[in-house]
């Protein structure tokens, strides 16, 4: 009876359930797409009140939708990955369903897709380049030392039908230049390049050099071993040693920690008493080494600068051809990023934190260009060099940054291994002649 009564008897109503606010999708993404384009032009520095300005609402609207400026990188990021995540996806499709499709045909669309999509993406791929930004919270170092491995192992799924029907040499590794070709695509959008005519054109031009290389004839390893060129380089490369012995004992060893400090944590992040600590000195004794930071970064890349600069001049005015010219050059710069690495890394913070209006990795390049473009000429005068392309600066800013092998398979290969991988892609070209 008394159970038939509690259940006449009427219950209290549940408390209405609390009001979400509607997420504003258009507005999410209007903040994300302004960030990405003013933290592409801009670099880390950009604030949230200008993101915030760009959008046209007070800064503190912006936390509406992201708890902070770290919480959109780490969207931005997301974003990129999930876009190289789905060209592999696309690429998978194609072997699968176009097996007839040219292996040719197929590496050059991959690699408009692979431009395109870091163009697109231009902001998080300067976010990821290297070591994320100094003073990262966990989950953007997380986001940022992802490695976006599905892409490249889509494309060694291309390299590998191409082995199997014949488009690509045997003795060249296939991982290894997966590895080469992702990065020489994805880093086209870290060169400025969009006001050159015809820049869209970069991604097939880099592309056929790789496989076809820029050589008319196969030179063999003996004759650029023993070319003038190839002398020269080595000979420089040889004084880098000396000039390091010839410097006073602490400042050396101060430059060498200053390096790695700068190029862990960033120039902006590094401080003078950072330095000290790591040097085990005091930071009164870092002024009268150096009088400030500044002056001691100029002196680093200074340097860094200093012996680029004359290794190149010393292999242009060798008494050799074009083609060994570009050869002795390619173990120069493999030479730079084995033993260079920090000012490489410091380059790449400045490049994050403040991008120059035109840039390669924050190298002085513009005489470089010059040079590059210079020797193709010259090349293609004799038909030593064939590179079909529109304009002569396009050749120069396609062949440019594959001259520079990166460190990741500079550190594998070791040097030797990273010459050979140069001298068989680039020069000879990987696919069957």
């Amino acid at each position: 009876m008394q159970q038939a009564f509690d259940a006449m008897t009427p219950r209290p109503l549940d408390p209405p359930p609390t009001p979400v606010a509607p997420v504003d999708t258009a507005r999410r993404t209007e903040i994300l797409e302004t960030a990405a384009s003013l933290i592409a032009s801009s670099g880390m520095r950009t604030s949230l009140k200008e993101i915030a300005d760009a959008c046209g609402i007070l800064p503190g609207s912006l936390y509406h939708h992201f708890d902070s400026k770290e919480a959109i990188l780490v969207e931005l990021i997301e974003q990129y990955r999930a876009d190289l995540d789905g060209l592999a996806e696309q690429v998978h499709d194609r072997l699968h369903h176009q097996p007839d499709c040219p292996l040719d045909e197929q590496v050059v669309t991959l690699a408009k897709e692979m431009a395109a999509c870091a163009l697109r993406h231009r902001a998080a791929l300067l976010l990821t380049f290297y070591e994320p930004p100094s003073g990262a919270g966990e989950e953007m170092v997380r986001a940022a030392q992802r490695i976006p491995t599905a892409v490249t192992t889509a494309t060694l799924e291309v390299f590998r039908a191409g082995r199997e029907r014949g488009y690509i040499r045997d003795g060249i590794d296939l991982e290894t230049l997966a590895d080469r070709f992702c990065q020489a695509m994805l880093h086209i959008s870290l060169g400025v390049i969009g006001d050159l005519p015809g820049a869209d054109r970069v991604p097939e031009i880099r592309s056929r050099i790789l496989f076809d290389g820029i050589a008319t004839a196969s030179p063999s390893d003996e004759r650029l071993d023993r070319s003038a060129a190839m002398t020269a380089a080595r000979r420089t490369i040889e004084s880098w040693d000396d000039a390091g012995r010839s410097e006073d004992e602490r400042f050396a060893m101060l430059r060498s920690v200053a390096r790695a400090e700068f190029g862990r944590k960033g120039y902006e992040a590094t401080t003078v008493r950072d330095i000290a600590s790591a040097a085990g000195l005091s930071t009164g004794s870092v002024y009268r080494l150096v009088g400030s930071k500044d002056e001691l970064l100029s002196t680093i890349m200074q340097s860094f600068v200093d012996r680029v600069r004359t290794a190149w001049r010393d292999v242009l005015t060798s008494d050799s051809t074009a083609l060994e010219k570009l050869d002795a050059l390619m173990w120069t710069d493999i030479n730079v990023v084995d033993r260079f690495s920090d000012e490489f890394n410091i380059q790449v913070a400045w490049l994050r934190e403040s991008p120059p209006a035109s840039s390669s990795l924050g190298l002085s390049f513009t005489a470089r260009l010059r040079d590059v473009k210079a020797l193709l000429a010259e090349g293609s005068r004799t038909g030593e060099i064939a590179l079909t392309s529109p304009t002569a600066d396009l050749r120069a800013w396609s062949l440019f940054e594959l001259l520079w092998i990166p460190e990741n398979i500079v550190r594998a290969q070791n040097p030797s291994g990273a010459l050979d991988l140069a001298r068989n892609t680039v020069l000879r070209g990987a696919a069957q002649r």
